[in-house]
């Protein structure tokens, strides 16, 4: 929706929100992290980093829309269609790198290594994205910042949706506990679709 109502704003200001969320899921979910997965995942950020910087001042709003479009469209299809990768070390080093590109220039960061991680405990893979989104985060910020991508009004506008980001997360947690996966889970997979092809829409006219 942020790429709709104010592309300005984009990446960062999703990017000052994701590094915000994860701290709050982990108050409650913080055991089972995959440190050693971590090690590999994290490095791999860095030159995706570093690439999706140069995307970010070389291409317009416009661009970046179409980019999150596509993104969020393939990451649903994925899901959807869920493949069975291997957790090991070339993986974790590759969805790293197409982590750290996305969700520098998008925020869409989490699809790459979630689609690793689909197969493991719940709660291993709660805690293990809640600590790679806050380092994830941090580095892609410091990236944007390095290359003069940062803007104050983003940071602004990011600081007033706190309260109900928090709202959303306790929300979050009662649902939960009383609706299945198998209900919510295509709901929320249809709301990707049709919010990416909106954006998509939007972008290229």
């Amino acid at each position: 929706m942020t790429v709709l109502v104010a592309p300005q704003l984009m990446p960062d200001m999703l990017l000052w929100l994701v590094l915000s969320l994860p701290l709050l899921t982990l108050v409650r979910d913080h055991e089972g992290v995959d440190w050693r997965g971590l090690g590999w995942v994290v490095p791999g950020r860095l030159p995706g980093i570093a690439l999706g910087v140069a995307a970010v001042a070389a291409f317009s709003d416009d661009a970046l829309g179409v980019a999150v479009g596509l993104m969020v469209l393939l990451a649903t299809l994925l899901t959807w269609r869920a493949v069975d990768i291997p957790v090991i070390r070339p993986t974790l080093l590759g969805a790293g790198l197409v982590s750290g590109f996305t969700g520098t220039t998008t925020s869409v960061g989490g699809p790459p290594v979630a689609l690793l991680y689909q197969h493991r405990p719940p709660t291993q893979i709660r805690s293990t994205l809640a600590v790679y989104f806050v380092l994830g985060g941090v580095l892609s910020l410091a990236g944007l910042g390095l290359g003069g991508q940062l803007s104050a009004a983003s940071a602004l506008v990011a600081a007033t949706m706190l309260p109900a980001l928090a709202l959303g997360t306790v929300l979050g947690r009662v649902l939960r506990e009383r609706l299945s996966a198998e209900r919510v889970r295509p709901l929320v997979l249809l709301a990707c679709a049709a919010s990416a092809t909106t954006v998509l829409v939007v972008s290229l006219t």
